[in-house]
């Protein structure tokens, strides 16, 4: 009988290292640490300076583990796609960024697994709603009317 024991972690994307919060819970299973990191490191390298959950499984008595990246936030992804490091502090009055619908859309495609949306046109609208309380423009306008205008199927053409 395996006996398995999880960590798990936000680290930031392509940049996880032997310190905490891995290298103090990993290194009294007795696994090479390093050699995790730079598996963690290899498959959030896309997420380059997002916060991205690992969770680390090892088998305590082979040392054999597996690591499962999540997906980082609706909201760092967003702010990736608009080239931003944070949304506005004063969301509804001030604008930071502004994306295209198809941004809306790739994001809504990444998390629609963990989303609670039956679909990608309630996953992007979802999107949508992130990209109002960061301060993010969507093809110039406010999120509201975007979201009125996917309500009066202006996109459902990028929802297939």
């Amino acid at each position: 009988m395996a006996e398995l024991q999880t960590v798990s972690a936000l680290v930031t994307g392509g940049q996880a290292n032997a310190g905490p919060p891995l290298g103090p819970t990993l290194g009294p299973l007795g696994v090479n640490i390093l050699q995790i990191v730079n598996a963690i490191n290899e498959k959030t390298k896309d997420f380059e300076g997002m916060k991205v959950p690992v969770t680390v499984t090892v088998d305590k008595k082979t040392k054999q583990w597996t690591v499962d990246v999540g997906i980082p936030s609706a909201a760092a992804l967003i702010l990736k796609e608009a080239g931003l490091q944070k949304g506005s502090g004063t969301s509804g009055t001030t604008w930071v960024g502004d994306i295209p619908i198809d941004a809306v859309v790739k994001v809504a495609k990444l998390k629609i697994d963990s989303s609670y949306a039956q679909d990608i046109k309630s996953a992007s609208k979802e999107a949508i709603g992130t990209c109002l309380s960061l301060g993010i423009k969507i093809n110039g306008k406010n999120p509201k009317e975007i979201t009125a205008e996917i309500d009066a199927d202006k996109f459902d053409d990028k929802f297939k």
